[in-house]
């Protein structure tokens, strides 16, 4: 064990786009996000195409995002982006039916107009958090974890179940074996997946589906078409007001539930938490 310990480094601003066609919704935003602490505006945009132009210019961790707007929607946006480089999204619109699209494009929050500036100040939050999980600042207790788990199962092997016990992430450029008992929740980013696993994320190029094919059923449940979470990791289910329900994991991640999925969500909530 390392002993000693490790001095943060001091917190950056969060660098926050605004996009929508609309002027006074614009404005509402930038008020909300001067009463945010740590939080700067660095651009602003009112369609789909200047904020592509503006994202692409980079320097940007979040978009405050509207849906409809002219030419290039806030949904075809977001599809237009590689993951792997894409800031986070916050979308904020008058619209609650595409709640399930956003979601499943790895969104952050949804939110409806008019704004709930402590509503928006807590998407901010989940977006900081988000965005310190894919490039942690410390390693040590992580592999620490991950050494463990190895050698425990060296030591015990399980009976083949036939479903993968570990997958191989890219990692700054390196293979890191990652145990399947340390993934908290799977999200899908097109083509590829983002694997949670105690505070970091991995992208990894196959399919969502395919990934489930691989892991245990008894351990994982499909959510909605872009996620899969670890039945062990759920602490409860949350009711969202105007949107979908949302599993909270041990992690504070909460991820959305589809409505076709709604059913069986309750009843493994009902079984473990019941």
């Amino acid at each position: 064990m390392i002993q000693g310990s490790i001095t943060p480094a001091p917190a950056r601003a969060l660098r926050v786009a605004l996009v929508d066609d609309e002027p006074l919704a614009l404005r509402r935003l930038q008020m909300a996000i001067d009463q945010a602490p740590d939080v700067e505006v660095v651009g602003q945009a009112g369609n789909g195409e200047e904020a592509m132009a503006l994202i692409r210019g980079g320097g940007i961790d979040v978009v405050l995002l509207d849906i409809r707007m002219p030419g290039l929607s806030g949904l075809d946006l977001a599809r237009e982006l590689d993951p792997v480089d894409a800031p986070a999204f916050i979308f904020v619109t008058a619209f609650s039916r595409f709640a399930t699209d956003a979601f499943e494009l790895a969104a952050v929050d949804y939110l409806l107009k008019p704004v709930e500036f402590e509503r928006l100040h807590a998407a901010l939050e989940r977006a900081r958090a988000r965005i310190a999980s894919r490039a942690a600042t410390s390693r040590i207790a992580e592999l620490e974890e991950v050494v463990a788990a190895l050698r425990a199962a060296d030591a015990e092997p399980p009976p083949d179940s036939g479903f993968a016990e570990e997958i191989w992430v890219p990692d700054r450029g390196d293979r890191l074996r990652l145990p399947v008992a340390l993934i908290d929740w799977v999200e899908a980013e097109r083509d590829y997946v983002r694997i949670h696993s105690r505070g970091r994320s991995f992208l990894v190029r196959k399919a969502i589906r395919k990934l489930q094919a691989e892991l245990d059923p008894a351990d994982f449940l499909r959510v909605h078409r872009g996620a899969l979470v670890r039945r062990d990791r759920i602490v409860r289910l949350a009711r969202r007001p105007g949107g979908p329900a949302a599993l909270v994991l041990q992690s504070g991640a909460e991820i959305p539930v589809a409505r076709r999925q709604a059913a069986q969500v309750r009843k493994v909530v009902g079984t473990r938490l019941g």
